[in-house]
């Protein structure tokens, strides 16, 4: 054996070594009666990494737990099982199979869960919806990536009126005293065949539409990973354990309330979950189920810290031990605000839905550093490349690639992100600290040239979002005569605060062309579904103004 191939062995044996402890230390891997442990191998063999195999496998292992706390009440592990049995039983008499796309709209419920581990036991590709979205966008999108059914709740009818023309049509969830007009999940799982299918000789993909703050979301194709190593890469960084209670605010359909929902059936955690986000109910469900997790999307923290101390004091958090945040970003002044709030539990991950993660913030970065995105977990590489593709020094800014096992196959209506040594493209600008922590400066296609100079509107936003009169902000370019592009400030702000301050404020504290020209007062910020801004109507109207 050569030196090389020897030093390569034994970087693998190290590796193996590491993941087996971070699982075991997580709680993946424990002690377990030898017959149900090989029946845990048998499905892990048979299903691969998969939803159907997560269910099927904790229903071995603790059959009578509690798996789903919702509105409805408790569902148990063994329970889920039978419930997707029946349902992948019933969606296959329906004519849905192997290859099959269904469009899933539905709000965090046990329908999601339920249609979305059906789906992975008869090999059909899951679609989420966005459940924020207008009937135009899901017809836009239905059309485009073809499903052969729609999952959805009741509410959202009116929106998929058109989008379910010829497709089969299944209602998750219904308010009303009578029952609707076409077919019932729950009927199908009350009245299906419970036992046990045959795994799909192709395993179901999942697609996660991009956010869409700048156009027409895409549809993120993913398949499951072939290594529990991404798994125990994130639990190093995130202290997530098994068999504790996560309150799941962040929507499903999103990458960060999926991540929860896929690492929560790894760990068979037990997922707490609510239809629609309240800041006071949030809290109540996390202090009455003694949840360990609380997964969310920054602006949900803004909302619960808007409640006031009093409000929060009610409840006993005791047990909290993460507060999970993704999806946008995360201000430094936010962050210090939360951790001050409930404890140094605030976790921060920066990523897409394209790169799934990049880098991790831990409490400790978030209090050296506020607004640091954190470093990259372990089997993560970033870089910083410039225009010309070249990486760029420690401390400068450019574009950010990121490389791991979860990088998304594609979109499914084609293309590709930019791709540099293997590496791709986030979509952001961003540089390098001293100590290695990641700072996200903006979307690549936000900088502006304001009168020759280069203005990246996020470092605007930061410094105005730590002005103690100033609730939320946003910043963008918008045209300008004169200079080419210029800025705009949108601030929700404390009675009081004059345009003049909020210029002057910046001024003293960063280059005079940084300076916003344009300043507008808000009563609120326009936002999708996952808290992030909607630059697009905001610059729409800047530009009118």
């Amino acid at each position: 054996m050569t030196y090389f191939r020897a030093v390569k062995v034994l970087d693998q044996v190290i590796n193996k070594a590491w993941v087996a402890y971070t699982l075991t230390n997580a709680g993946v891997i424990r002690p377990t009666r030898p017959d149900k442990l090989a029946r845990i191998a048998l499905t892990l063999q048979r299903w691969g990494p998969t939803p159907a195999a997560g269910y099927t496998a904790a229903a071995i292992r603790y059959p009578d737990e509690i798996a789903i706390i919702d509105e409805l009440g408790t569902l148990t592990f063994a329970d889920v099982h039978r419930r997707t049995n029946a349902l992948a039983n019933a969606f296959r008499d329906q004519g849905i199979g192997e290859g099959d796309g269904v469009a899933i709209l539905c709000r965090n419920h046990r329908g999601f869960i339920d249609a979305t581990v059906a789906c992975s036991k008869i090999g059909a590709h899951a679609l989420f919806l966005n459940t924020m979205f207008a009937a135009p966008q899901v017809t836009d999108v239905v059309t485009r990536e073809k499903p052969v059914a729609i999952v959805y709740d009741e509410e959202f009818s009116e929106m998929v009126k058109d989008a379910g023309k010829g497709r089969k049509r299944f209602i998750a969830w219904f308010d009303g005293p009578e029952k609707p007009d076409c077919s019932v999940v729950e009927d199908l799982v009350a009245e299906g065949d419970d036992s046990d299918l045959e795994p799909p000789q192709e395993k179901g993909r999942v697609v996660i539409l991009t956010s869409g703050t700048t156009g027409t979301p895409k549809g993120a194709t993913r398949s499951q990973p072939e290594s529990l190593d991404p798994a125990a890469s994130f639990f190093s960084k995130i202290p997530l354990r098994a068999r504790e209670n996560w309150m799941v605010a962040a929507p499903m359909f999103h990458s960060w309330g999926f991540a929860h929902f896929s690492l929560g059936m790894g760990l068979a955690a037990t997922l707490v979950l609510r239809r629609k986000f309240d800041p006071e109910l949030t809290l109540s469900d996390a202090a009455q189920h003694e949840c360990t997790v609380l997964a969310v999307v920054p602006v949900m923290l803004q909302r619960i810290l808007e409640l006031g101390d009093e409000t929060i004091a009610k409840y006993d958090l005791e047990a909290l031990r993460c507060i999970d945040a993704s999806g946008s970003a995360l201000p430094g002044e936010l962050a210090t605000r939360v951790m001050d709030a409930f404890g140094d539990k605030l976790y921060n991950l920066y990523g897409s839905t394209e790169v799934a993660w990049a880098t991790i913030a831990t409490p400790e970065d978030l209090r050296a550093a506020p607004g640091t995105a954190g470093r990259p977990p372990r089997g993560t590489v970033v870089r910083i490349y410039d225009e010309h593709g070249k990486e760029v020094a420690d401390g400068d800014t450019g574009r950010i690639f990121v490389g791991n096992e979860m990088l998304f196959e594609g979109y499914s209506g084609g293309g590709n992100k930019d791709v540099i040594d293997g590496l791709m493209s986030t979509g952001d600008v961003g540089h390098f600290d001293a100590s290695g922590r990641l700072f996200v400066d903006g979307r690549d296609d936000e900088m502006i040239v304001s009168g020759g100079e280069n203005v990246f509107p996020r470092e605007v936003e930061d410094l105005l979002a730590d002005h103690p009169k100033v609730d939320e902000v946003a910043v963008v370019g918008v045209e300008d005569e004169k200079f080419g592009q210029r800025l705009a400030a949108f601030v929700v702000a404390k009675d009081g605060l004059s345009e003049d301050e909020i210029r002057m404020h910046v001024k003293q504290n960063l280059a005079g062309y940084k300076v916003p020209r344009d300043v507008e007062f808000l009563d609120e910020l326009p936002r999708n579904a996952t808290g992030k801004v909607l630059k697009r109507d905001l610059v729409k109207s800047g530009d009118d103004d």
